[in-house]
Order: structure tokens, then sequence, then C-alpha cells
């Protein structure tokens, strides 16, 4: 195994610019002191002592043009300047700290500005086919954040598990989230609206937006299975814990669906301060076009209703489209031409493709869980790639940005979730923060590489891919 070598530019996602002083380094321990501005004192909590004055200094002030995620960050052997423009700036830039004074403290010196190639740098949870507790949600936030990753978006209901509570429909939770759903019936559970604002709120506190996603008019199975007046004859249909889809779909032709629909989408704009709702639109296969059609007429401008954009897996293309939708675009072909018209027409879209960055994939044919119906997805397939050239017909300005699924069907832990999680969610994530010229496949292995101790410390049960040079344990 070769031996770690610390430089200024070992962070991951790689910084848009690195100008590295090799003669100069600063040592930052838990007694250093930290100064912070009002704004962002919560940033700096655990990065030294806070103090009125100190030689490490974080800054609200101008940065030239670097947005506001963006941040400079100065190393000199008398101390360390982080100035943004904005708290979420400081935010990001401190977890380049964080990982430059990993194990030693000892901080190389120089010059980083920084900034992300795309506004959306997304996850996916699905709590659908296998709950998981709001403090396992939390934990999966603070590993997230680690690499600049600034939504997460929360699959919350599907065929086999209905998982927030909705005022005035409570069988929702009381079946779908009851004993023998998720996927073999190994998954039941549910957000309480208060547990679900908690989530939300830590995940704020950390510069992360959650995306809830309320998948309809298909995968809606438990929602029918809970009130079947929903269903097309007014008939109870049976409980599934199998992973099929494409088997349930809301009536379009029935006012009631539109009753349940707008009294649903309602309570999580609600709960829900960030600017996005997912509406699904996936897998509809037992909804005829003109039917998915006519629902998503009615339901599209929904979210805009109640002050949010409306999200939709690429799918929802074939409708027309209210300003300030966006296309979720997740097969892994190469072509679509209904989202490149989307784009053509205005509509943003964020690129999550299953074969690049589908964290439920198998790594390789050993893989002891997840799928493969897209392929295997090892880690150099999840990061060599750009999202500019996904579909030919979606250029950069277009694309709001990047985000991985991990679906649930296999999962059944917080250990299943770090396996397929570690290491390509760092992949994906330099994927939507770095320039596509500072990034290196050869770069990025060696990077990651000095993760595999820091994970075993924390906990983490990472996959050790064969593709990585790990250093001894």
């Amino acid at each position: 195994m070769r031996p770690q070598t610390k430089r200024l530019g070992d962070v991951i996602p790689a910084p848009a610019l690195v100008v590295p002083e090799p003669a100069v380094t600063f040592t930052i321990s838990p007694e250093t002191a930290v100064s912070a501005p009002p704004a962002a004192a919560a940033v700096a909590a655990g990065l030294g002592s806070l103090a009125d004055d100190g030689p490490v200094r974080l800054q609200l002030t101008d940065t030239d043009g670097l947005g506001p995620e963006g941040y400079r960050l100065e190393i000199t052997a008398s101390g360390v300047s982080l100035r943004a423009a904005e708290p979420a700036g400081l935010f990001w830039g401190v977890q380049t700290l964080r990982q430059l004074a990993a194990g030693d403290g000892v901080l190389p010196g120089g010059v980083i500005e920084d900034r992300p190639r795309f506004a959306y740098r997304g996850a996916m949870l699905d709590l659908a086919r296998h709950f998981f507790t709001p403090a396992e949600i939390k934990a999966h936030v603070d590993l997230l954040v680690q690499f600049k990753i600034n939504h997460l978006h929360l699959h919350l209901t599907d065929d086999q598990g209905w998982r927030l509570e909705i005022p005035g429909w409570p069988r929702l939770t009381e079946t779908g989230g009851g004993p023998g759903t998720g996927c073999d019936g190994a998954g039941p559970g549910f957000l309480t609206l208060a547990e679900y604002s908690d989530v939300v709120a830590y995940a704020a506190q950390r510069f992360v937006t959650v995306v809830p996603e309320i998948d309809m008019p298909g995968h809606v199975n438990a929602a029918l299975v809970a009130y079947p007046e929903l269903t097309a004859d007014g008939q109870p249909v049976p409980p599934r814990t199998d992973a099929e889809v494409g088997y349930s779909s809301l009536v379009a032709g029935k006012e009631e669906t539109y009753a349940f629909v707008e009294a649903v989408l309602k309570t999580v704009a609600d709960a829900t301060p960030g600017p996005y709702l997912h509406i699904g639109g996936d897998e509809c296969l037992s909804t005829s076009a003109e039917d998915y059609r006519t629902f998503l007429a009615r339901v599209l401008p929904l979210p805009g209703k109640y002050g949010k954009r409306a999200v939709g897996w690429h799918e929802i293309a074939a409708a027309d489209l209210p300003e300030g939708t966006v296309v979720q675009y997740w097969r892994p072909e190469e072509q679509n031409p209904a989202v490149d018209a989307a784009a053509a027409a205005g509509r943003e879209v964020i690129m999550s493709p299953a074969d690049r960055v589908y964290l439920d994939m198998k790594y390789d044919a050993s893989t002891p869980i997840g799928l493969d119906w897209a392929g295997l997805v090892p880690v150099e397939r999840a990061y060599d790639w750009d999202p500019a050239r996904r579909l030919p017909g979606v250029p950069e300005e277009s694309v709001l940005g990047v985000a991985a699924p991990l679906w649930s069907e296999t999962l059944r832990g917080p250990a299943d979730v770090q396996f397929l999680t570690f290491p390509r969610l760092p992949a994906v994530a330099e994927v939507g923060w770095s320039p596509q010229e500072r990034r290196s496949w050869a770069s990025f292995r060696e990077r990651v590489a000095a993760f595999g101790p820091r994970w075993e410390a924390a906990g983490v049960a990472y996959f050790r891919s064969p593709e990585i040079d790990w250093p001894a344990s």
C-alpha cells in the first residue's frame, strides 16, 4: 500500500482552483481560537475554540463572484482565512478545512478558490421500501455534507409503504407504515409530521434542502390498500411487499383522486420550507397515456399553487409542463427526445442516469446486496461521465444538477446504506461540484483512498473497492 501524502488539493470534491505553497503549513487543534460572524457561528462549531479573534478567521464578505456557495480559503504559516458571501459558502469551506486537517491537524499552505459547477447536488434515500428512522436519516445527512451534497430527496411513498403522516388520512400510515410493510415486509415505520419537520430543520442547519417525493399516479398500492375508495371499482386491493413495479395507479377520472392528491401535497408543501415538491410520475405502466396526461394536467400545477416547484421523473416530459417544473432523468439510455424538448422549452433537468449514479446497483457481480438491471456500477463508472453531455439536447445551461438515488429493495439497515453509498457518493459529489477540467479518475482514486481509515474510525461500513488503493488498516 502506498503512503498517504497530504497536499492542499487532496479534498473531495476537487476545488475549482488550488494554488499551493508547499513550504507552508498551519496546525489547527480543538484549542485553536476561531472567530466567526454571529450569522455563521454554528458553521464554525467544532472547528476550534470560538473566540472574538484568533488565527482562524471566518468572514462573510464579497468573494469576487464565487456565488452563494463559493468560498476563498487561504492558509498561511500564521493562520487561516476563510471568506464567503453567504453562510453556505463558509459551511462548504469548513468541510474542506476538516478534510485537510484530518488525522494530524496540519493544514497545507496556499489558496483555494472554489464554487460548485451545479446548484443541485443531491442524494435520494428510499424510505418507502425500507423505513429509516429520524436518527438514521440525520446520521446519513452528516455523512453527505462532508462532500458538499446540498439536497436530500426522500422517497416517502410507494407500493410497499407510506412513510409520512397526513392529517385526515390516518390509514395511510396505520396500514402503509405498519408491521409487514416494506419489501419482504421487513421495513415498517413512518415519520410523524413533527419528526419530518425535525429532520428538515436538521438538514437545513447543514445547508441541505429536503426534497419530499409523493410518487403518483403509479407506485400507489399502499395508498389504495389504505383507502379502497381510491381504486377504480372501490374494492379493496391486497398489500404488496414484492419489488415489482407498474401495476398500481390512481384513477384519472375520479374527483376523489384529486381531493386526495391535493390534501397530501398541501400537507407536504406546508411542512417543507424548501422550494421543491417531487410528484414522481415514473413507471405508470397500468395508466393509459391519455389518463397519464389528464392526471398530470390536474396535478402538476398543484406544487406551484402551494409555493413550490414541481419535480418529476422524466416520464412527466410527455405532458405539458408548467413553468418552473424540473425533470429528473433516470434511465440508462443516452437519448430522450421528450427531455430534450423540455430543456429546449426552458425546463431544467436533474441528471440521475441509473447506469452511473443509482447507488442501489451492485458494484460488481459478487456484491451481496443491490440490483443490476441497469448494469454494474463500479466507482469509476459513477465518476467518469459528464452531466452536460449525457443527453444530446440538454446542454449544461439546462442542467440544474446531479442526484444519486438509493432505492431500498435490498436494504435492511444503515450499514447497507453506507455500503452502497461509499465510495460512490463522493464520486457523484465531485461530478456535481467540480469543473469538468479539474476532474481526473487517477486523482480521485488517490484522494478517496484517504477516507478509508476515516470511515473505519467512524464505523462507516464502506465498500473496499478493488479499484482503490486503500491504505493498510
